[in-house]
């Protein structure tokens, strides 16, 4: 079995290793979600009027999460107070169109389509867009080290919120 390296991961890898972490958030395992990040991670989702390559340090984003805010989310989702997920919704993450956008010694940068389906109280709510990714090899495996989902929405609607994680 060989070893994984960043000059040797390919298309299929990464996309094996998005369609894992969509079922992950699916199945709402989202400690073993953690899992897929580096120490150093983050997770953002930029407000629908905001360039998609805008910072949160300059531009008003709906999620802007390092690892310790990320971790912070995950278990205030996971308890029976978080009353916007308890019960939880129903998701379904569609990926598509995956590809390899770049490479460096350090990391990939990839992207794709996604279609993610959140339904709760009968209503379904559909987040259309794309995610970047930034993502390294440590310790023989592929992990996150920036997420980005760019909503190709005029804006949040019904609810006006993001309560999952895209």
């Amino acid at each position: 079995m060989s070893t994984l390296t960043l000059a040797t991961v390919t298309r299929e890898q990464v996309e094996d290793f998005m369609f894992l972490e969509a079922e992950i958030l699916d199945e709402w395992r989202l400690k073993e979600w953690l899992t897929l990040f580096t120490q150093d991670a983050t997770y953002n989702v930029p407000a629908t009027d905001v360039a998609p390559n805008a910072s949160p340090d300059s531009a008003l984003f709906y999620v802007a999460d390092d690892r310790f805010r990320l971790e912070q989310r995950v278990e205030r989702l996971l308890k029976r107070t978080a009353h916007a997920e308890f019960p939880r919704s129903k998701t379904r993450h569609l990926v598509s169109n995956v590809r390899i956008r770049s490479r460096s010694e350090t990391e990939l940068d990839v992207g794709a389509a996604v279609l993610t389906y959140r339904t709760k109280m009968g209503l379904t709510e559909t987040y259309i867009g794309s995610y970047r990714y930034r993502l390294v090899v440590e310790d023989g495996r592929l992990l996150i080290r920036e997420k980005r989902c760019i909503l190709d929405m005029d804006g949040l609607k019904p609810n006006g919120r993001i309560s999952i994680i895209l």
